[in-house]
Protein backbone atom coordinates (compact mmCIF):
# COMPACT_ATOMS: atom_id res chain seq x y z
CA UNK A 1 0.00 0.00 0.00
CA UNK A 2 1.26 3.35 -1.32
CA UNK A 3 1.30 6.03 0.97
CA UNK A 4 -1.02 8.35 -1.01
CA UNK A 5 -3.59 5.23 -0.50
CA UNK A 6 -3.34 5.20 3.15
CA UNK A 7 -3.78 8.93 3.47
CA UNK A 8 -7.31 9.05 1.14
CA UNK A 9 -10.69 7.93 3.31
CA UNK A 10 -12.33 5.08 2.86
CA UNK A 11 -14.88 5.87 -0.40
CA UNK A 12 -18.09 3.09 -0.78
CA UNK A 13 -18.54 4.01 -3.97
CA UNK A 14 -14.60 2.52 -4.94
CA UNK A 15 -15.06 -0.33 -2.75
CA UNK A 16 -18.45 -1.39 -4.33
CA UNK A 17 -16.99 -0.97 -7.72
CA UNK A 18 -14.29 -2.56 -7.43
CA UNK A 19 -16.29 -5.03 -5.96
CA UNK A 20 -18.38 -5.51 -9.28
CA UNK A 21 -15.38 -5.66 -11.33
CA UNK A 22 -13.91 -8.34 -9.75
CA UNK A 23 -17.69 -10.35 -9.64
CA UNK A 24 -17.88 -9.87 -13.29
CA UNK A 25 -14.66 -10.91 -14.21
CA UNK A 26 -14.84 -14.34 -11.92
CA UNK A 27 -18.48 -14.89 -13.57
CA UNK A 28 -17.16 -17.30 -16.07
CA UNK A 29 -15.11 -19.61 -13.42
CA UNK A 30 -18.17 -19.65 -11.10
CA UNK A 31 -20.21 -20.37 -13.82
CA UNK A 32 -17.90 -23.23 -14.81
CA UNK A 33 -17.73 -24.60 -11.46
CA UNK A 34 -21.33 -24.48 -10.62
CA UNK A 35 -21.89 -26.58 -13.51
CA UNK A 36 -19.41 -29.38 -12.46
CA UNK A 37 -20.95 -29.47 -9.03
CA UNK A 38 -24.07 -29.79 -10.75
CA UNK A 39 -23.03 -32.62 -13.33
CA UNK A 40 -22.00 -34.51 -10.61
CA UNK A 41 -25.09 -34.30 -8.68
CA UNK A 42 -27.80 -34.14 -11.51
CA UNK A 43 -26.22 -37.52 -12.84
CA UNK A 44 -25.50 -39.02 -9.99
CA UNK A 45 -28.65 -38.78 -8.37
CA UNK A 46 -30.03 -40.31 -11.75
CA UNK A 47 -27.59 -43.28 -11.06
CA UNK A 48 -29.12 -43.64 -7.51
CA UNK A 49 -32.41 -43.57 -9.06
CA UNK A 50 -32.08 -46.00 -11.57
CA UNK A 51 -30.39 -47.91 -9.15
CA UNK A 52 -33.84 -47.94 -6.86
CA UNK A 53 -35.59 -48.52 -9.86
CA UNK A 54 -34.02 -51.80 -11.14
CA UNK A 55 -31.83 -53.02 -8.21
CA UNK A 56 -28.90 -52.66 -9.95
CA UNK A 57 -26.73 -50.66 -6.88
CA UNK A 58 -24.02 -49.79 -6.71
CA UNK A 59 -23.26 -49.49 -10.33
CA UNK A 60 -25.76 -46.90 -11.46
CA UNK A 61 -24.65 -44.46 -8.94
CA UNK A 62 -20.97 -45.38 -9.97
CA UNK A 63 -21.51 -44.68 -13.30
CA UNK A 64 -23.75 -41.51 -12.95
CA UNK A 65 -21.41 -40.01 -11.05
CA UNK A 66 -18.22 -41.04 -13.37
CA UNK A 67 -19.97 -39.70 -16.39
CA UNK A 68 -21.23 -36.52 -13.93
CA UNK A 69 -17.12 -35.70 -13.53
CA UNK A 70 -16.21 -36.38 -16.97
CA UNK A 71 -19.35 -33.84 -18.46
CA UNK A 72 -18.63 -31.58 -15.74
CA UNK A 73 -14.95 -31.08 -16.32
CA UNK A 74 -15.83 -30.65 -19.94
CA UNK A 75 -18.09 -28.26 -19.59
CA UNK A 76 -15.25 -26.30 -16.74
CA UNK A 77 -12.64 -26.72 -19.39
CA UNK A 78 -14.53 -25.38 -22.25
CA UNK A 79 -16.01 -22.45 -20.03
CA UNK A 80 -12.57 -21.51 -19.14
CA UNK A 81 -11.02 -21.41 -21.67
CA UNK A 82 -13.65 -19.45 -23.79
CA UNK A 83 -12.34 -15.47 -23.61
Amino acid sequence: MSKSDKDRPFSYSKAARSLQENASRSGNAAAGSYTLIGAIILLGGLGYGFDVWRGTSPWGVFTGLMLGIVVGFYELVKTSWRR
